[in-house]
């Protein structure tokens, strides 16, 4: 069976955005006046909980001298959501980010081989809109057939929710697609919902366990910038491309196949 779809995660993924997530909610706090600051470390455990309005909700439940002061908590964590989001998208189109290696090549390759594009977010859709056209130059629906975001899916990561979604999107059969993810809740959330994972990890996400994922390197690769394997099967090749993907779809079959056939001849025994 054929690679037919590829969805992609975005922040940490498609582009380095979490240090500078980080940044925009630190610089938040300070226009809120709130004795929060989000150390590297901090941020490294805060990313095992999916999305913003989640994390606030966490600290906010810690701090139990701010908490008794707020009237209403789920209007303040919206407020505080909505600068924090604001200040993000200042930083991002200031910062002049780049698409981690492999990301622009692998979208192209696919495009040429009509093999469908899907994203699968737990940030919000100006988030995306701004760091598409920013590093693409383009209008994410004109690159994208499935987007879905915060704005769409309440559900965050690791629910599979996000994942069934975007794979509706596409109109595909999720054995016949493939996930882009750099965190465990997304690896968490593309194999709940049945595709195969190609993990890139970062700084933040490095030392997360990926367990099932098909394969685990620092970056998609480039020819002559390849990437660094840390777990799964590359196939002799130094990069992801549609072909290696090829390869983790079928190997993926073929494995299925050989859990399925002993159990039907032991039933038929």
């Amino acid at each position: 069976m054929k690679l037919k779809g590829i969805i992609f995660d975005v922040d940490g993924t498609m582009a380095d955005t979490e240090e500078i997530h980080r940044q925009a909610f630190n610089q938040t706090f300070q226009e809120f006046d709130l004795d929060w600051h989000w150390s590297k470390s901090d941020y490294h455990e805060l990313l095992f909980i999916s999305g913003g309005k989640e994390r606030f909700k966490i600290c906010l439940e810690k701090d139990d001298e701010l908490k008794s002061k707020i009237e209403n908590p789920g209007l303040f964590i919206r407020e505080l959501h909505q600068a924090k989001s604001e200040n993000y998208r200042k930083m991002l189109a200031s910062e002049h980010i780049q698409l981690r290696p492999g990301i622009k090549r692998l979208l192209n390759e696919a495009q040429d081989q009509r093999i469908q594009l899907g994203i699968a977010t737990s940030s919000c859709l100006a988030n995306l809109n701004i760091l598409i056209n920013t590093t693409l130059d383009i209008d994410p629906k004109e690159l994208f057939s499935s987007i879905v975001s915060a704005d769409t899916v309440t559900d965050k990561k690791p629910s599979p929710v996000v994942y069934q979604c975007a794979l509706a999107g596409i109109g595909l059969d999720a054995e016949t697609c493939v996930a882009i993810e750099d965190t465990r809740n997304g690896n968490l959330a593309a194999l709940s919902a049945g595709l195969q994972t190609i993990i890139t990890t970062h700084a933040y996400t490095i030392d997360n366990d990926f367990t099932d994922a098909s394969l685990v390197a620092n970056h998609l690769g480039e020819p002559d910038n390849p990437f660094q394997v840390k777990q799964g099967y590359s196939y002799n090749k130094s990069h992801v491309d549609v072909e290696l993907l090829d390869h983790i779809i079928f190997n993926s079959m073929e494995n299925s196949a050989d859990d399925i056939l002993p159990k039907i001849a032991s039933n038929l025994n």
